[in-house]
């Protein structure tokens, strides 16, 4: 497989949406979107971007927050998804997994820590299309998620699993690796790109979505269904959740040792992610409206230090221990 590094530079004269990393903002038993109102929440999130994050957020969140652990200074949004932990094989103990920043890091980008790289592509990643198919920015107050912590088997093209090897990613599979990674797992959580265009959320946080795509990677959605005809940034996440200081725990020939914060089947299928939009004024629109704004963003985005990002922060709201060694995962053990 190609790395990232030789298809950046096949795909950098075109140019089509943005790339950006975001440093870690907090990882705490929270959910905003799937459980308004609870703390803790069910099981622990990993979670980047504004921080006006909280257990109950409403309205124009963008408006609200006053820093952001992400690049694009006016991007105040917050993304999160579950929090990778290593079982002990032998003593069933548990160990939270450190995400470490998505290589390559582009320009500016030296000082993110931890935390995920977040993609709006307009079209795919080598055209923008802007001409025939016009994007609509997300409107304050809008949130979705992608995937279920229920899910047994594949229910979402997009959300994948790759074990790296050293800087190569590895197969694309919708599964956990069955073996230790080298160079870690990294995991991917694509949205749907079309939108009714009426309602910012719904009762299962996905029906006012509708997926189009049908296969893995970065590909260009076909056409959005007249139940949901507004076609929105795809919105993609990357992680990388570094593994290697627990392979040695893994005994040969072993199930997979990791698990999601949730648990859930081992086939890992249970992935999922969620997104609140909270992008000051017009800025996304401004950048979905520009053939030039993609990877290093554009003049229409004001971007910042990602050593300056990296100093955002949120309190403790919920007060557990959710790193070192566990005797089970945060929610697990009646608490809660």
């Amino acid at each position: 497989m190609k790395s990232l590094s030789a298809a950046l530079a096949l795909i950098a004269p075109v140019q089509a949406g943005l790339r950006f990393p975001c440093s870690t903002l907090t990882f705490q038993r929270l959910d905003p979107v799937v459980q308004p109102g609870s703390n803790p929440s069910a099981h622990v999130h990993h979670i980047v971007g504004g921080n006006a994050f909280n257990a109950t957020m409403t309205g124009d969140v963008g408006e609200r927050a006053t820093c952001t652990t992400c690049q694009m200074a006016e991007d105040f949004s917050n993304y999160w998804t579950a929090t990778l932990y290593f079982k002990h094989p032998t003593n069933g103990s548990y160990h939270r997994v450190p995400p470490v920043p998505v290589q390559p890091l582009l320009g500016g980008s030296n000082g993110a820590q931890g935390g995920l790289t977040v993609y709006y592509t307009q079209f795919d990643l080598s055209r923008d299309n802007l001409n025939q198919q016009p994007i609509k920015a997300f409107p304050p107050g809008f949130r979705m998620t992608v995937g279920s912590p229920t899910a047994n088997s594949k229910n979402h093209a997009g959300l994948s699993y790759q074990c790296m090897s050293g800087s190569s990613r590895g197969t694309i599979t919708n599964t956990m690796p069955t073996k230790p990674c080298t160079g870690g797992i990294f995991t991917t959580h694509h949205f749907p790109p079309c939108w009714d265009g009426k309602n910012l959320d719904s009762p299962d946080h996905q029906s006012h979505m509708y997926n189009t795509v049908t296969s893995e990677g970065f590909t260009n959605a076909p056409a959005c269904p007249a139940s949901h005809p507004v076609r929105v940034p795809q919105v993609a996440y990357e992680t990388v959740w570094d593994t290697t200081k627990f392979n040695s725990m893994w005994p040969s020939g072993a199930p997979n040792p990791f698990v999601w914060s949730f648990e859930g089947s081992p086939t890992g299928y249970g992935t999922h992610a969620d997104y609140m939009f909270g992008w000051k004024g017009d800025s996304l629109q401004r950048a979905m409206n520009k053939s030039e704004c993609f990877y290093d963003g554009c003049n229409a985005i004001t971007k910042q230090a990602m050593a300056t990002a990296s100093q955002c922060t949120v309190k403790d709201m919920v007060g557990e221990e959710t790193v070192g060694w566990l005797p089970s995962l945060p929610g697990k053990d009646g608490s809660g």
